[in-house]
């Protein structure tokens, strides 16, 4: 199995003295500090915020939008590169790129183009532009798998590829790790409570229907239960990230993925890998980059550059038993796919984005910007004396609030470091510089400047004096 150069998973253990931990009193006094000094600066804002209330279910257009730790929402005038401007007129470092829709930059100008020019010519008719035969071919290029469909989001995409595992397979159950990310698909939206057993998600509202009978959780980086899941032959997929990403980055441990991709095959299950968050570790993505050959790929959000848009692709052997379970199924609505999918719009934006910006000299160019912000972190967190770690896994990084890289999402659970995250978050904003909400993720784009990386390594340094 390959090593890219560059698609390097860095986890850094970095000498320590640990200090005391700060008192959850003095963090949410520290937050309130910075919620007030939000406020202050941002006053067109907070009027927006006012308006928007009237009309929106918890006062935006999508409700997670509220989901950040400042008082009321940061309305944005123009995201160019790795710039944002507010309303307020102040600019922002923008790290968190559209959590992974804006990897290669806001608004990249071949991509900015080639959607105005279709624009010009149409949007969407359900039939296939001029451009498909192209973005075909380029997508069997850069990611290696030989056939392709296009859809809206990587939603959609985890959402239909499971429909056609399951009619393709004969098996009902899937497989996902605890901690996973997938978007908004019922069937992972479970949880794995400490004794192993698999129970619905307590937050996702409005379910009718138990996915944890046919959903199994399994912990990251465990091959035993790995086995142990598999073992009856029901299974029809394996679905999961290369690495963990939204609980924060858990990589995965020396041979895991080879080992786990054997069983599958052992057991005939398909392995399903989302790499919508991993496609920034280097072109093609992690799996093209360490020779590992799933039976399907996802890849969404920074496919098309930010336009929303996501493809999945198939294997030869298994397009072919994909095709059969249509053929003999009766004709009519197949569940899978929507009208808007693989619009003329989106495939310009594909046609662009996969001829100009998955490329090695974009990756690489994402590469030494974050070798270089990961460097700095490190050099002030061992200064400092804390016993943090960054992990890096390609252009993405994540700052966590513990000794070392978890290995399994129970790891960052453990860690407890919520409070902490907010004010990290909003002492940043405040500063001039956007991270990634939720969690402490960091993300470099070919547009990064070294002006930008320079920035957010001093306002870090500033905070952790005040740690």
């Amino acid at each position: 199995m390959r090593q890219a150069a560059g698609a390097v998973d860095s986890i850094d253990r970095m000498p320590f003295a640990e200090p005391p931990p700060l008192h959850a009193d003095r963090l949410r006094q520290a937050l309130q500090d910075e919620q007030a000094r939000f406020s202050e600066r941002h006053p067109i804002s907070a009027a927006l915020q006012a308006r928007t209330d009237a009309h929106y279910l918890f006062g935006m257009p999508m409700h997670w939008m509220r989901d950040w730790p400042n008082p009321h929402g940061l309305f944005i005038a123009q995201a160019q590169g790795s710039r944002l401007r507010c309303v307020d007129g102040l600019d922002y470092a923008d790290f968190c790129l559209g959590d992974t829709g804006a990897m290669f930059g806001h608004s990249p100008p071949v991509v900015a183009e080639a959607i105005a020019t279709q624009a010009r010519h149409g949007l969407t008719c359900m039939l296939p532009s001029d451009a498909a035969a192209e973005v075909g071919e380029r997508l069997t290029q850069v990611f290696g798998l030989p056939k392709w469909q296009v859809t809206l989001s990587a939603s959609d995409a985890n959402r239909f590829v499971l429909r056609w595992v399951r009619a393709s397979t004969g098996r009902r159950a899937i497989v996902v790790f605890d901690g996973c990310y997938h978007g908004a698909v019922d069937d992972t939206l479970v949880d794995r409570l400490d004794d192993g057993r698999v129970v619905d998600r307590p937050s996702a509202l409005g379910s009718l229907h138990s996915h944890a009978d046919t959903t199994r959780v399994v912990p990251f980086n465990d091959l035993d239960a790995l086995a142990a899941a598999l073992a009856d032959g029901q299974v029809a997929a394996l679905l999961a990230e290369p690495a963990l990403t939204n609980c924060g980055l858990v990589p995965p441990e020396p041979g895991f993925w080879p080992a786990a991709q054997a069983l599958c095959q052992r057991h005939g299950t398909l392995l399903i890998m989302d790499e919508t968050h991993t496609v920034s570790t280097d072109c093609g993505g992690w799996c093209r980059q360490r020779g590992l050959a799933p039976d399907v790929l996802v890849v969404g959000k920074a496919i098309a550059a930010g336009l929303p848009c996501a493809v999945y692709g198939l294997s030869d052997a298994v397009a072919a038993r994909m095709q059969a379970a249509k053929r003999a199924a009766p004709e009519g609505h197949s569940g899978i796919g929507t009208t808007l999918s693989g619009n003329m719009l989106a495939l310009a934006a594909l046609r662009a984005s996969l001829a100009a910006l998955h490329t090695p000299p974009t990756y690489a160019r994402m590469q030494a910007g974050a070798r270089r912000l990961a460097d700095g972190l490190n050099k002030r967190i061992a200064r400092a004396g804390q016993p943090w770690t960054v992990t890096r896994l390609g252009a993405r990084m994540e700052l966590q609030f513990m000794p070392r890289a978890p290995r399994r999402a129970a790891d960052v659970r453990a860690a407890d470091s919520g409070l902490m995250e907010q004010w990290l978050h909003l002492f940043m904003l405040n500063r001039g510089v956007v991270l990634t909400p939720f969690h402490c993720m960091m993300l470099v784009s070919p547009a990064t400047s070294d002006d930008h990386i320079d920035r957010l390594l001093e306002v870090f340094e500033e905070f952790l004096r005040h740690c």
